[in-house]
C-alpha cells in the first residue's frame, strides 16, 4: 500500500464533512490559494466558491467514497482517484462520480489544488 494513501484520503474525506463540517479556518488550511474545480456539472468553481459553499453546510452530506488510489506524481505532488455516490434515504444510491484531485505539498501540508468529478458511466 501507497504510505500516502491513509494520509491523502483522510484529507480528502475530510472535505466530506463525515461527522463535523469544517471550519473557515480549516477549510482555508486544506484548499490551496490557486485551487479550482470543474464539478460534476461541468461547471467550473474558484476557491472563493468552494470556500462559501462548503462553510455553509450545517449537515453531513450522505457522501459514499470508495475504491481510493494515489500516485506520487512528483515530490510533494499527489493525485488521489476515487469513485463516490449519495445515499438517498431508502438506502440507495445516486450521482455515481469518478473523482480526481491533485494535492501538493506546500510549507509542510497537503492542501488541494485541483479537483474534477465526472459522472460515471455505470452505478457499482
Amino acid at each position: 500500500m501507497n504510505s500516502l494513501l491513509p494520509t491523502i484520503q483522510a484529507l480528502e474525506v475530510e472535505l466530506h464533512h463525515p461527522g463535523v463540517p469544517c471550519g473557515a479556518v480549516r477549510l482555508e488550511q486544506l484548499l490551496h490559494r490557486d485551487f479550482s474545480e470543474v464539478g460534476r456539472s461541468g461547471r467550473e468553481y474558484d476557491r472563493a466558491t468552494v470556500l462559501r459553499f462548503l462553510g455553509e453546510q450545517h449537515t453531513s452530506p450522505p457522501v459514499v467514497s470508495s475504491d481510493f488510489s494515489v500516485y506520487e506524481l512528483a515530490a510533494g505532488v499527489a493525485l488521489l482517484t476515487y469513485r463516490s455516490a449519495h445515499r438517498q434515504q431508502n438506502g440507495g444510491l445516486e450521482n455515481h462520480t469518478l473523482r480526481s484531485s491533485l494535492w501538493m505539498q506546500v510549507d509542510g501540508h497537503w492542501q488541494l489544488r485541483y479537483h474534477q468529478g465526472t459522472p460515471a458511466a455505470e452505478a457499482w
